[in-house]
């Protein structure tokens, strides 16, 4: 009875993270929602997604660390508005600019389509309603699966 709540439940969540991500504009390739997978067992839940999803949701603080060449150039290439740039300089030396950039400057979501794109679906009072339906069936579970007869036998 849990996984049946919690396949539904987690279901739900993922959906509305993958449209929240749609109208925060933030669809480039379609990985972030092929990837976004529901994981069920008996007693537990979970979504797991594209490892950039922490950037998605709270951007990226300046470092001396380059973000990987290859995911850059990958973003470019899916989100098809730097054809000028790339006849002038290449796609290999647009990446680099890019990649120079964030990690000097960082990468500010808030300029970008917003922040909170996990955080304004996955809230405190949304998980205790999750929490609520598992724990009411399970009593419901619980209590239908005593015999109260036995208990007054003698």
């Amino acid at each position: 009875m849990y996984k049946e709540i919690l396949t539904e439940e987690f279901n739900q969540l993922r959906q509305d993270i993958v449209d929240a991500y749609y109208k925060k504009g933030m669809f480039a390739s379609g990985e972030f929602e092929r990837q976004a997978e529901v994981i069920v067992d008996d007693f537990s839940a979970k979504i797991i997604g594209v490892r950039y999803t922490e950037q998605l949701e709270y951007g990226r603080n300046p470092s001396s660390r380059f973000p990987p060449r290859d995911a850059i150039e990958q973003w470019i290439k899916d989100k098809g508005v730097f054809a000028s740039a790339i006849e002038e300089i290449g796609i290999s030396s647009l990446a680099f600019l890019i990649q120079r950039k964030i990690a000097t400057l960082g990468y500010d979501r808030k300029e970008h389509g917003g922040v909170d794109l996990i955080n304004e679906i996955v809230t405190p009072e949304r998980i205790q309603s999750i929490i609520d339906k598992c724990t009411g069936a399970a009593l419901t579970e619980f209590v239908s699966s005593l015999n109260l007869k036995k208990f007054f036998e003698v």
